[in-house]
């Protein structure tokens, strides 16, 4: 049983604690109270948000002398209250994709505070999207490099686009302009967006084809769409899958059997469809015939010069007949051939040889006119004839 001291001051300190958790509760008296505006971006500065003072249930009159204001705790005071009739205004421009990014709703928490007594009142204004930003890429060219060997049905991401509105402002869709080579596909990676790839529709020829120009579109779905291009240029590189080309498949060329070294005969022409080393070309000379050792012709590689070396003469060889190789510098390399033939031309270049051959050794006396008693051969150059000496 306590006794009357401490029974005073037991019931002392209840009052106390009691008194205090009553003025707490007037101070703080419509602190779970919240007032919920909606309005949408880039409205005007000046725009009514809505008339605070009455929503908090505020005498008008009062207003100035109750201190309504507003407490924001950031840097920029993008609200303000209206003291003449308590109306919430814009004070600053409101970027909805600057304040809250990808974050959906887009929710800005206020203080509406009041004193005498001293009140404290939550607001919460939501920041509704428009579609205000349209879909870009990083770059606005994109180069795509594809050989021409690869495969019907191959697939080749593209860089994506980026639209910082959300919902339906938010990018929906890709489009491809019309074209036979590529299609489009797209897949949605959640988070990461939406990703275009284009997908080949039939088989690349660099021949044919070099380079091929898309352009991809990306498209918003505001009630105004937005949208934005992407220029896209498929180089298609080379393969070796083309063999080098003879301009002939048959030379033919007289020379003299006089002629110079160095003497310009004729030049072969041969040509490869292909890109680069695949296209670059080097001709080589062969023989027909195994058994000649000596070639007196030289070729140039590169340019298919063929030109005397020395050593042509009418009286050994009339005709030569060569075949050219054009091959080209593919890893793989392909060739082709040609057919050459030199004729040569025969120059007054040897003297005559004449020989004599008796019949016999004596002749008679009485041999009759018309006997043949001897013969006598000519050569000039590679002709002969003989004619018979008669008495």
């Amino acid at each position: 049983m306590m006794g009357p001291l401490y029974a005073k001051r037991w019931l002392l300190g209840w009052r106390n604690i009691f008194c205090l958790v009553l003025q707490l509760e007037l101070q703080l008296k419509g602190i779970s109270a919240q007032i919920r505006y909606s309005i949408q971006e880039e409205l005007h500065i000046g725009t009514s948000v809505g008339n605070l003072a009455k929503d908090l249930g505020l005498d008008i009159g009062t207003i100035s002398e109750r201190n309504l204001r507003i407490v924001s705790g950031t840097k920029q005071e993008l609200f303000e209250v209206k003291q003449r009739d308590g109306a919430l205004l814009i004070n600053h421009r409101i970027d909805r994709e600057e304040l809250c990014g990808q974050t959906v709703p887009c929710l800005i928490t206020l203080k509406a505070v009041t004193e005498n007594p001293l009140e404290m009142h939550q607001v919460l204004i939501y920041v509704i999207d428009v579609n205000d930003n349209s879909p870009t890429f990083l770059e606005t060219n994109y180069t795509l490099e594809i050989l021409e060997s690869v495969t019907v049905g191959a697939r080749f991401q593209v860089e994506g686009a980026h639209d910082p509105d959300v919902g339906l402002n938010s990018l929906q869709l890709f489009k491809l302009n019309n074209n036979i080579y590529f299609r489009l596909e797209i897949e949605d990676f959640g988070e990461d967006g939406k990703v275009p790839f284009l997908i080949l529709k039939r088989p690349l020829d660099r021949e044919q084809i070099a380079q091929h120009c898309l352009i991809l579109t990306a498209i918003d779905g505001g009630k105004q769409p937005k949208s934005g291009t992407l220029n896209i240029t498929v180089i298609v590189s080379d393969v070796n899958d083309n063999s080098p080309v003879c301009g002939k498949q048959k030379y033919t060329v007289t020379m003299k059997e006089n002629a110079a070294p160095g003497t310009f005969l004729i030049s072969i022409n041969a040509a490869d469809s292909d890109s680069g080393v695949n296209g670059e070309i080097e001709c080589s000379l062969r023989t027909k015939f195994r058994g000649l050792t000596f070639q007196p012709f030289d070729l140039n590689s590169r340019t298919g010069e063929l030109t005397v070396k020395g050593g042509l003469d009418y009286e050994q060889k009339q005709v030569y007949e060569m075949k050219v190789m054009a091959t080209d510098k593919g890893a793989v390399s392909l060739s082709t051939h040609c057919n050459v033939v030199v004729k040569v031309e025969d120059e007054d270049d040897n003297p005559p040889e004449i020989d004599i051959t008796s019949m016999s050794s004596q002749i008679p006396e009485n041999a009759p006119p018309g006997s043949v008693v001897a013969l006598r051969g000519e050569r000039t150059g590679g002709l002969c004839c003989a004619h018979a000496l008669t008495l």
